[in-house]
């Protein structure tokens, strides 16, 4: 369950200071108020830690902080609280990106209702832990060219990475990622983690040769950010990272009957024209630079 009446664990320093609402949280809540309860643990950051409430009938406290009870609350839907009462985490300017939750925990993202991360068997975050384990990065500078919600970066982190140099071009993931607790937080992490807010197709240029260990790629869907899949930026991404190098390249599992087209096998084949060894694995393909 998402809510209990139980056990109490302090949030992290770095978790986010408004508190998240979820249908499940909101039915906790309302529950707990119908029976009169005074207290609820429940949780306020998406299944990360558990925290206590205080119950009444005209509102909910938490940490000194009176927050009201919503009247209209929708599945598929995080809330935060802005200026006295719970709106989606979403931004609407060139499409509507929302934050979405998931059964687990981790949230991930959707731009124009297309989901942005695998959720269906295994979570967002684990997913990315799996996928950062290919490239080792404890000691490495790792490249991460499109951050997203920061799944790898915090996994490059927690995996002793010297340095992360993570770039997401898009300003309201970069906002998603100031509410998500899963995501990390590079004030916390001066020094190792730098997002940029930037094209990585512009920002490459500026990084020396072989001046990275490994790299994290996960790009966009083919059809909406095709430069990222060019054999142009993985001249770029050859040039960057030093010799034997791993690189991990998420391409997805795109239905060929229904598309017409490998996405796989193409991405393989222009890897190896810049230079890499390529093999598939899972939902992508995994390369070491060739000396």
């Amino acid at each position: 369950m998402v809510c209990r009446r139980g056990g109490y664990h302090h949030r992290p320093m770095d978790a986010p200071i408004s508190p998240l609402l979820t249908l499940p949280v909101h039915l906790a809540l309302m529950d707990a108020r119908a029976a009169g309860a005074e207290r609820l643990i429940c949780s306020l950051d998406l299944d990360r830690t558990q925290t206590e409430v205080s119950i009444s009938a005209i509102d909910w406290r938490w940490q000194g902080v009176a927050f009201p009870y919503m009247d209209d609350c929708r599945d598929r839907t995080i809330y935060h609280a802005s200026e006295g009462r719970f709106v989606p985490v979403s931004r609407f300017s060139d499409g509507l990106i929302k934050l979405v939750p998931t059964d687990w925990g981790a949230p991930t993202f959707e731009i124009d209702g297309i989901k942005m991360l695998p959720t269906a068997r295994v979570s967002p975050y684990a997913d990315a832990q799996r996928k950062v384990g290919l490239i080792e990065p404890r000691g490495k500078t790792v490249l991460d060219t499109c951050g997203g919600l920061g799944y790898f970066a915090a996994w490059c982190l927690q995996g002793g990475a010297r340095r992360v140099l993570s770039f997401e071009k898009n300003a309201d993931v970069i906002w998603l990622r100031s509410l998500n607790p899963w995501s990390p937080r590079p004030a916390a992490d001066e020094g190792v983690l730098r997002l940029t807010h930037g094209d990585v197709t512009e920002h490459i240029l500026q990084l020396a040769d072989a001046s990275v260990d490994a790299v994290l790629h996960d790009p966009p869907r083919f059809g909406i950010a095709g430069e990222l899949y060019s054999q142009v930026f993985y001249a770029q991404l050859a040039r960057v990272i030093r010799p034997r190098g791993r690189l991990f390249h998420y391409t997805g599992a795109p239905n060929r009957l229904t598309s017409g087209r490998d996405v796989r096998k193409e991405v393989a084949t222009r890897l190896q024209r810049a230079g890499f060894a390529t093999e598939f694995n899972g939902d992508g393909v995994r390369a070491v630079r060739r000396r």
